[in-house]
């Protein structure tokens, strides 16, 4: 093993270890952990202390794998510092594994690479947060199920009782608590000594031993143990922590686990196994069709609310009522329509409009995005998709004051939600080519990458991300109390499972999303990753499957697990994404079907459209017809309503008779021009304005109709005069009375002419979508890392520089600002203009925070100097009085 830093020059504390690092070591740990910078710290001492943390620990913590996270634990249960041997026996056990072997070296690097981790291979030390919160303890258990050592668990012990366990034990007397410990403990660090102590055991203690061994390793015993509880507590195989309370002490445990801090070790990740593989072809001809009908089913979404959507609840977001009306209209579960509605929304395609009477709509970039082809639009939605993280499936649950979750409203940002949906992906993009994920081992792969909590710390309260588990009696009273340990006993997850609830259990729900989300986005076709589909992720080709099969066998035919996986692609910047999301695009078209421009009259009223119409075609025909079912082939059906809908929105029957002509590969059938020629022969004979309304027609006995009419009670109408009919209802609600009581009225202008209602005219204001939620700071590019880079180490030269002082100032002891009075201040400032020398100072800014710089003066008048500032690698000016003192560097 290499060590990190010379041996001869071993780092004393974490800040010198990161002094110690050159700018490529330090861009990773800021890019890894970006809370660093945020801001960026003065110098490296500050750097360090900031790694130390609590918060930015349990960050740093949360994002390694099981096996780095492992490596962890085993050193906070080891010797501090601790020697690479030590962690290795402890993570390998005394067997060795091979596996551990390997792989123990990388994660040992990536912990020292986060800063979690320093010292040479002789001298490990975990940061000592970090050790804190994995170290086990009554109050935080830890996943590895070991106790306290001999040492801490009889540091309560009378001195009189530890001897009595020594004499027992088989070892001399000493003169103090603390060497009868040391000895006690010495005692079970010798393997010959142990073993033939354990050899003594009766079997019944050593049952009660391997019950204890892998954890909890807390009992309860009565004031009368039985005897072989008795013969245990005798030797210290058991230490008493608490009245009625025993714990068995680490160093036991760890003899009887032949050295292994855990029970299973995961030294290599799970491998993501096939459960089923197509033909390429029929992946992406599947997923294709798929997007085909995403696009298809967002222009129908916004469409039935071109006229203004549902309303906004007060607290925000969609009602119950509006979400089930939306999925009839979409003819898809609520759960799915609420998928529709929040991708629209994250697309910047649907907002609220901000009136009083506030309601969603369309935005005018709907319009610009219809005109785009069919690649860009998909593009433009599984983009947005892939980076929200607004999240559908929440929709309907309970938030943390038992409020209902609903569409569009607040409380649906999951920070986590765009990583999962990535890792998802790039996962599928490591399998053969067709290749479609068994589920089971896309989640235990995910889990191994960012392990639940309660793998994390044992399930301890009140750590930030411990789970609380409760002692579960497994014997009598009079015996141990103890909780049986290890995967599926009571209290803990079982194998693989992620706890109960919170982040780790949404995780496994994200992940299973992502696979139904991209299912009906068409990135995936048949659950395996399309081309497009890889194209957007920026993944390379995927290989071809070894097994020459096309299909399973059978619905549990699962293929064997490859390791030939290809490697998981990086996330993508921003640019980079929208790059790789307009080549995905650009592949997709092709695999989409032509737009048609004819459609089938048939006799019975209806149009049959074999396939995607054309823009203007499928407009009109929308305005002109209802839809009567969807699929490979829509079927339009004509009504008076739907003809007297075109004949409203400005059309004449000539135009009408005119389109249709045009656009059918089949006559007009009769049935349907004398139904346009009827609806027209009776459109406009009335016409309402305002007065508050009115109703005027050249045809008095229609006027007798209406008043006659008792569905016309409701409207208020009084004859004004022999043509014209007054109502107190405004004219859109007497339009809508006198259309249900069957016939059609025209609206007019205060000038007397017919108003012409066009669709799709009502559009929101301009709206930016939705932006992400971001999980922390975000990463910082390049440019900002060689920035903060460089003023670091520049504020680290000032704060470590070896000073001298001037001339009767008063001492400063290393880390103290330097003080000097005003006169002494200014003459060592104008001496260095003079001489070109680099001064050290102390200032204070306006909000008054103090920092030390290390200053080349160019001039001083005016009561500022100005001088080149090494710490900000920048010309900067001074005002003289904020100068605690100056001080010369040593040479």
């Amino acid at each position: 093993m290499s060590t990190e830093e010379n041996p001869a020059a071993a780092p004393r504390s974490l800040a010198e270890a990161l002094r110690g690092r050159d700018d490529v070591s330090l861009a990773a740990l800021l890019r890894s952990r970006p809370d660093l910078i945020t801001p960026v710290p003065t110098d490296l001492t500050q750097l360090a202390t900031r790694a130390g943390t609590r918060a930015s620990v349990v960050r740093a913590l949360e994002r390694l794998d099981r096996f780095t996270l492992q490596t962890a634990q085993a050193l906070a249960i080891a010797s501090d510092p601790a020697t690479y041997d030590e962690l290795l026996g402890l993570m390998a056990g005394d067997d060795g594994d091979p596996a551990v072997s390997a792989a123990l070296p990388h994660a040992l690097g990536t912990l020292r690479a986060q800063a979690l981790v320093w010292g040479g291979d002789d001298r490990l030390r975990l940061v000592r947060t970090a050790r804190e919160l994995l170290a086990p303890s009554p109050q935080h258990p830890s996943p590895t199920g070991l106790g306290p050592t001999v040492r801490e668990a009889g540091a309560g012990i009378s001195p009189g009782r530890i001897q009595e366990i020594l004499a027992t034990a088989g070892l001399p007397s000493t003169h103090d608590s603390v060497s009868a410990l040391n000895a006690l403990a010495g005692l079970f660090d010798d393997p010959e000594q142990m073993s033939a102590l354990l050899d003594q055991a009766p079997s019944e203690s050593v049952e009660v031993l391997e019950r204890l061994v892998w954890g909890p390793p807390y009992g309860q015993v009565t004031a009368d143990p039985a005897p072989r509880l008795r013969w245990l507590l005798d030797r210290g195989l058991l230490l008493p922590t608490a009245p009625g309370t025993v714990v068995l002490p680490r160093e036991v445990a760890l003899r009887l686990r032949a050295g292994r801090a855990h029970r299973t070790t995961e030294p290599v990740p799970p491998p993501v196994a096939a459960a089923a593989a197509h033909r390429p072809q029929l992946v992406d001809a599947t997923a294709a069709g798929q997007a085909y009908t995403a696009l298809a089913t967002v222009e129908e979404l916004l469409k039935d609310w071109h006229e203004g959507g549902p309303a906004v609840l007060r607290a925000g977001g969609l009602s119950v009522r509006d979400l089930k009306r939306t999925a009839v209209a979409l003819d898809v579960p609520e759960p799915v329509a609420a998928f529709w509605v929040e991708l629209a929304y994250a697309a910047g395609l649907l907002a609220s409009d901000g009136e009083a009477d506030e309601r969603y709509a369309a935005t005018p970039a709907y319009d610009e995005w219809r005109e785009r082809p069919a690649g860009e639009r998909w593009a433009r939605l599984v983009t947005a998709w892939l980076a929200a993280t607004r999240t559908p499936g929440l929709v309907g649950e309970r938030d943390a004051k038992d409020r209902t979750l609903s569409a569009l409203g607040p409380g649906l940002d999951r920070s986590a939600a765009p990583e999962v949906r990535h890792r998802v992906l790039a996962l599928l993009a490591g399998l053969p080519e067709g290749a479609a994920p068994d589920a089971g081992s896309l989640l235990a792969r995910l889990r191994w990458e960012r392990p639940p909590r309660a793998d994390r710390t044992g399930g301890g309260a009140p750590s930030p991300y411990a789970r609380r588990t409760s002692a579960q009696p497994a014997e009598g009273t009079r015996g141990v109390a103890a909780r049986a340990g290890g995967p599926g006993a009571p209290g803990y997850p079982a194998d693989g499972a992620s706890g109960e609830g919170g982040e780790d259990d949404l995780r496994s729900r994200l992940a299973r999303w992502t696979l139904a989300e991209a299912e009906m986005l068409g990135v995936t076709g048949r659950g395996a990753l399309s081309s497009h589909g890889r194209a957007l992720i920026g993944a390379p080709p995927a290989p071809r499957h070894a097994d020459t099969r096309t299909e399973p066998a059978g619905p549990g035919d699962k293929l064997p697990v490859h390791h030939r996986q290809t490697p998981v692609p990086p996330a993508l910047s921003h640019a980079e994404q929208a790059t790789a999301a307009a080549a995905a695009g650009r592949l997709l078209d092709p695999l989409l079907p032509e737009p048609l421009d004819h459609v089938l009259l048939q006799a019975d009223l209806t149009a049959v459209a074999p396939g995607p119409l054309e823009r203007p075609l499928a407009d009109m025909l929308g305005v002109l017809a209802d839809v009567e079912s969807k699929g490979g082939a829509t079927v339009y059906r004509f009504t008076p309503a739907s003809v007297r809908r075109a004949l409203d929105a400005g059309q004449s029957a000539a135009d009408l008779h005119a389109f249709l002509t045009a656009h059918s590969r089949t006559p007009v059938p009769q049935p349907l021009a004398y139904l346009i020629d009827d609806v027209a022969r009776r459109h406009g004979h009335l016409r309402v304005g305002a007065a508050s309304s009115y109703v005027r027609c050249d045809d008095d006995a229609v006027l007798n109709e209406i008043l006659a009419d008792k569905r016309a009670a409701g409207l208020g109408l009084r004859r004004l005069a022999p043509t014209v009919l007054a109502a107190r209802t405004d004219p859109a609600a007497l339009l809508e009375g006198l259309r249900a009581m069957g016939f059609a009225p025209a609206a007019e202008s205060a000038e007397g002419d017919v108003l012409i209602a066009r669709a799709d005219a009502y559009r929101t204001p301009p709206r930016t979508p939705p932006e992400p939620v971001p999980d922390g700071p975000p990463v910082p590019d390049d440019t900002l890392l060689a920035a903060a880079i460089r003023a670091v180490r520049a504020g680290d030269l000032a704060s470590t520089a070896p000073r001298r002082p001037v001339a009767g100032a008063a001492d400063t002891a290393p880390g103290e600002l330097p003080r000097t009075t005003a006169a002494e201040t200014l003459a060592g400032l104008q001496a260095a203009v003079l001489t070109n020398d680099t001064l050290w100072i102390g200032y204070v800014n306006a909000e008054g925070g103090a920092s030390q710089r290390v200053i080349a003066p160019i001039r001083v008048e005016g009561g500022f100097v100005t001088a080149y500032d090494h710490t900000a690698d920048e010309v900067r000016t001074y005002p003289l009085h904020r100068i605690t003192g100056v001080a010369e560097l040593a040479e």
